[in-house]
């Protein structure tokens, strides 16, 4: 069966069709424009070729003409080239005007970036705990505190929820905790409010756990990578700092979300006999498991304590699950590869960016410092998380922070009134997770949805308004924590 599934079709979709050609005949006239055209002093053939493969990115991304992963691997494609050291003849040049191409192997070696590795680590322990039965050992136990009281039983599947998105994919946590809820909808009634606040406490719960850590959701890693790229803004954010002040963030949160989850959808029955089906492996391998689990957790929260990047910490479980025999090679395939592609291609758009000299250019060239701080703030937020509501956000993040790591730059010191560079980059990371509005806003949701639990103005009420909450909170808290100089 699987192997009649996996087959070449020949579906065509007009409309996707058409919207391609028109992007390519957009981006080819971008490409094309007399370069006084954009208004930036000395604008080079190469920077106004990734002016317009910007455009193209972005087209695609919004309109989704074809999956987000597959723009982002014609993104370093295209790159590669057209403007690479081993572009086409057809594209290279000489001379001031034509500007200087770009890196073939750094362009490639977006697909292994620190970042990356640190999404690998945590994909990796993501499936070690589900072959060895830790994520159900976990929530078994942790729920097991939150006694038989229905309202108690919700918040049980908020924290623990909130708890695993934090180093878990939320799409793979939402599946699971889903899973979980199976047994609790039998000792429901059926008519009652009670099943909506439990299906959509997952979700949300899923979506504002990620929030804490930088391996949380691919936004998160985005902002982490601009803030500490040696040769951007390096401001040296550690895994442990942005747990520190995100963790708090997301506990309130949750509460919040319990308490209006509870008013809006009321329990008619207020207890409930949970058990959790599900089993755990007892041998060796998963006492491997556990320990790496705890010490890679460990090392993560005190890196700076230990001098220990997290992206090189992420190569602890790699490399003794491999060694153990935890994770054998068909267990690579559960990966979640387009999500990397995604956050690679994001990465390549930045790298073109900075290493073509647009980035300079365009500092030189506008006048961001006269610019508002605060129009700049709401403004990025607000772009984030209308858009982040109807795409992907990753590719959001992808395309709006490598813009504000050059607007941020240009701006100096004068973004102090609001708290500072990372308070913009991790200020759309934090609108991107708060776009919970719509079945597809983010996978979770959608899975949520795919229940028939949930109708579609239930999750756009609880959704419309945590995130609202999340983005006025998340807001005033990096606000607090720039003016303390907590990430200095």
């Amino acid at each position: 069966m699987e192997n009649e599934n996996n087959v070449l079709t020949g579906d065509f979709c007009v409309r996707k069709f058409v919207e391609f050609i028109v992007i390519l005949a957009i981006t080819a006239v971008i490409w094309n424009l007399p370069s006084h055209a954009f208004g930036i002093e000395g604008l080079t053939v190469i920077q106004q070729r990734v002016i317009a493969i910007f455009v193209f990115a972005t087209l695609m991304w919004l309109t989704e003409t074809i999956p987000a992963w597959a723009t982002s691997l014609c993104i370093i494609t295209t790159m590669l080239f057209t403007v690479s050291n081993n572009s086409l003849p057809m594209f290279r040049g000489e001379g001031d005007s034509f500007g200087s191409l770009l890196s073939s192997s750094e362009i490639m070696a977006t697909f292994a970036d620190p970042i990356i590795i640190l999404f690998l680590g945590g994909f990796i322990l993501a499936i070690a705990a589900t072959k060895s039965g830790l994520d159900v050992l976990l929530a078994r136990n942790l729920i097991k505190p939150f006694g038989k009281k229905s309202e108690n039983v919700l918040l049980g599947f908020l924290l623990i929820t909130g708890f695993l998105s934090m180093f878990v994919s939320n799409t793979a946590t939402a599946a699971m905790m889903l899973t979980f809820l199976t047994p609790v909808f039998k000792a429901l009634p059926a008519n009652g409010k009670g099943r909506v606040a439990l299906t959509l406490s997952i979700p949300v719960a899923a979506n504002l756990g990620g929030m804490a850590t930088p391996i949380g959701t691919p936004p998160n890693a985005i902002a982490f990578k601009f803030l500490n790229d040696p040769n951007g803004l390096n401001l040296g954010v550690g895994f442990g700092q942005w747990m520190a002040f995100m963790l708090p963030l997301v506990l309130v949160l949750l509460f919040v979300s319990w308490l209006l989850l509870k008013k809006f959808f009321p329990f008619t029955k207020k207890t409930i006999d949970l058990h959790i089906d599900g089993s755990v492996q007892h041998n060796w391998r998963t006492v491997v498991v556990i320990v790496t689990f705890i010490v890679t957790v460990l090392f993560w929260v005190l890196d700076k304590l230990t001098g220990i990047d997290a992206s090189t910490v992420a190569m602890i479980p790699m490399g003794v699950f491999a060694l153990t025999g935890v994770i054998k090679a068909k267990d690579l395939q559960a990966i979640n590869w387009s999500v990397i592609w995604m956050v690679a291609g994001g990465f390549a758009l930045g790298h073109g960016l900075n290493d073509s000299g647009l980035a300079d250019a365009a500092i030189e060239s506008i006048p961001f410092e006269s610019w508002s701080p605060i129009l700049i703030l709401i403004v990025s937020g607000l772009i984030c998380y209308l858009l982040s509501n109807f795409i992907s956000n990753t590719a959001t993040a992808a395309l709006l922070i490598p813009i504000l790591a050059v607007v941020c730059h240009g701006m100096g010191s004068s973004l102090s009134v609001i708290g500072g560079t990372s308070a913009v980059l991790i200020g759309v990371a934090i609108a991107a997770s708060s776009a919970m509005c719509l079945p597809i806003s983010t996978p979770p949701n959608a899975i949520a949805h795919s229940t028939g639990l949930v109708k579609q103005n239930e999750m756009l009420k609880i959704g419309l308004t945590v995130g609202l909450i999340s983005l006025i909170l998340g807001y005033s808290v990096l606000f607090m924590i720039e003016k303390l100089h907590f990430l200095e």
